[in-house]
């Protein structure tokens, strides 16, 4: 049952990036991406990163001019704690047997450690991907513990508990139309 009278931005502490500042970003790696993709004779594919990274993902492909195919994997390297277990589980599969006829752009809400990400380049490649580059909206290079550089950026931002656009603590905050980072007693608890 949905709790109606839950007011998510009650919980924000401030807000890290505003919708327009977001939405100039995703306007820019869109033209990164359309300029990226001229020259290649494969299909562009985003793939986006289940649950986190659907809001972007479909901003993105709405500015994309370039033809665009979509699909989704749901990847988890979080137990029960706010903390990265480092073991990396795919509860959803690609399967499609045309991956060599595509360009594959892995989408991605944020990027904390970078061990996902690197297991899906890894993973994506062996299956026969024709390529495979990387986007996310948010970078936290300060928790990398592999090493790993996304192709295509929209922000790099501090070590905060970031919430809204996607991003979620316990399944809520995703519809907050801006990036706010959350109050420390709210997910300490």
């Amino acid at each position: 049952m949905i709790n109606r009278k839950f007011d998510d931005s009650a919980d924000i502490d401030h807000i890290l990036l505003t919708e327009e500042q977001i939405a100039d970003a995703v306007s820019a790696i869109a033209a990164k991406i359309d300029a990226d993709s001229r020259e290649s004779e494969r299909d562009l594919l985003l793939l986006g990163i289940l649950k986190g990274s659907v809001v972007f993902m479909g901003d993105l492909m709405k500015k994309l001019k370039t033809p665009v195919e979509i699909d989704f994997m749901k990847v988890s390297s979080y137990g029960s704690s706010t903390v990265s277990s480092g073991k990396i589980n795919i509860l959803l599969d690609l399967h499609r047997k045309d991956l060599s006829d595509k360009d594959i752009i892995i989408v991605e809400d944020i990027i904390d450690s970078g061990r996902t990400l690197s297991y899906l380049l890894k993973y994506l490649e062996i299956a026969g991907a024709g390529s495979v580059k990387t986007c996310t909206l948010l970078d936290k290079p300060s928790r990398r513990s592999v090493e790993f550089i996304p192709d295509y950026t929209g922000f790099t931002i501090p070590d905060e508990f970031v919430v809204g656009y996607g991003l979620d603590y316990n399944e809520h905050y995703r519809s907050l139309p801006y990036i706010g980072v959350l109050k420390p007693g709210v997910w300490k608890n």
